[in-house]
Order: structure tokens, then sequence, then C-alpha cells
């Protein structure tokens, strides 16, 4: 795996971007913030808050498929912010240094609930709805993530 060939999906966990009264500017974000560092871009989908609904798109996003998924949105304290517990449903292991070296970029990244773990050859990653919020908190790993997906793919790597 070359990191010409890292793909990646967005899938923007929102309500109001559902119910068309917000417009989504964090996936549009995160999907240009990921191709110009090297990722293709191959889908980008948009679900409602809840649990039940991440857990249903992330299931189908990540089946079979080796690469990066990241989420934006959900991951606050309102009542509806249940991308965390959503993801924890699908992922077989959590990689929680990679969240924690999110949430350290910024001082309301520690209101972030967001989670980073593995389903297969895919890393799941959540970040913010807010369009500067998903990016920084992406930003903070994105160096390590090529890495961590040839490793996760069985691929030789320099270590």
């Amino acid at each position: 795996m070359s990191e010409a060939t890292l793909q990646a999906k967005v899938l923007t966990v929102s309500d109001g971007v559902v119910a068309g009264t917000r417009d989504d500017t964090g996936g549009r974000g995160m999907a240009a913030y990921l191709r110009e560092h090297g990722f293709e871009v191959v889908a980008h989908e948009v679900t409602a808050d809840g649990a039940d609904n991440v857990t249903a798109a992330l299931t189908r996003l990540s089946a079979g498929f080796a690469g990066l998924v990241v989420t934006t949105g959900g991951t606050g304290f309102a009542p509806r912010d249940q991308t965390p517990e959503g993801t924890r449903m699908v992922i077989e292991r959590e990689a929680p240094g990679l969240a924690e070296a999110m949430r350290l970029v910024s001082p309301l990244g520690r209101l972030s609930r967001g989670i980073v773990g593995i389903r297969a050859q895919a890393i799941i990653c959540n970040t913010p709805g807010s369009p500067k919020g998903c990016i920084e908190q992406l930003a903070a790993i994105i160096d390590v993530l090529p890495h961590a997906l040839r490793l996760l793919a069985d691929t030789p790597t320099s270590h």
C-alpha cells in the first residue's frame, strides 16, 4: 500500500444536514483536507445523529474497506451526540493514543468524546462537526495514518 493508494470515506453525522436546514461545511472541508493529504475520497455520506444511525452507516462504509473512515459531528455533549457510542458498536479495537492526540490540539478539543478504532483493515476516526474542529483534530494524526493503514494491511513497513 503506497501513499498514492490511500483511500478514505467521510461520514457527516447531523440531523440538520439530513433535514436540509444546515450546510455540510464540515464534511466537505474534511473531504478536501483528505485529498490535499494524498487520500482518494471514495465516498461522502450523511446520516442523522444517534447511535443506531451511526452504527448502520459505519458498518456499511467499513465493510470490506481498507482505508480511513472519518466521521464529522456527534462527538459533543448534546443528547443526540452519540457518534462515539455508535462507533464502539462497530470497531473491533480502540486506538486511544490517536484519540488522545486529537483532543490535545485545542482547549475545545477536551470537550470531544470522539474515539478512534479499527475494524478489519479500516481505521474509523470520530471528529467534531465544526469545520475548524474536524480539520484541527485530524491534522493531529494525519502524519501517522498512512503507516497505520499499511500495518493494518500487513504491508511491509520500514520498522
